[in-house]
């Protein structure tokens, strides 16, 4: 499932949830080597810990960043849920 992205070059994310672990994370758009790379890391990674370490990441003047967005959409997900 794809889930949109605010602010950010970044248009979307999608990924799986599979016994709390991120799997097949893919940004659509934006900076292609350093989202590769970031999809690659969160792999495996519990929800709850990929959303606490991505929260709040800035990137450049802007307020939030691709890593940002995808903790967001992650805390939706944990509060949905309990």
């Amino acid at each position: 499932m794809k889930h949109k992205l605010e602010g950010v070059c970044s248009k979307a994310v999608s990924f799986k949830v599979v016994d709390g672990k991120l799997k097949d994370v893919s940004f659509y758009r934006g900076c292609p080597g350093n989202l590769k790379a970031m999809a690659l890391l969160l792999e495996g990674m519990p929800v709850r810990t990929a959303a606490a370490k991505l929260k709040g990441i800035t990137c450049g003047d802007k307020p939030t960043s691709c890593s940002d967005q995808l903790a967001k959409v992650l805390t939706k997900i944990i509060k949905s849920s309990k």
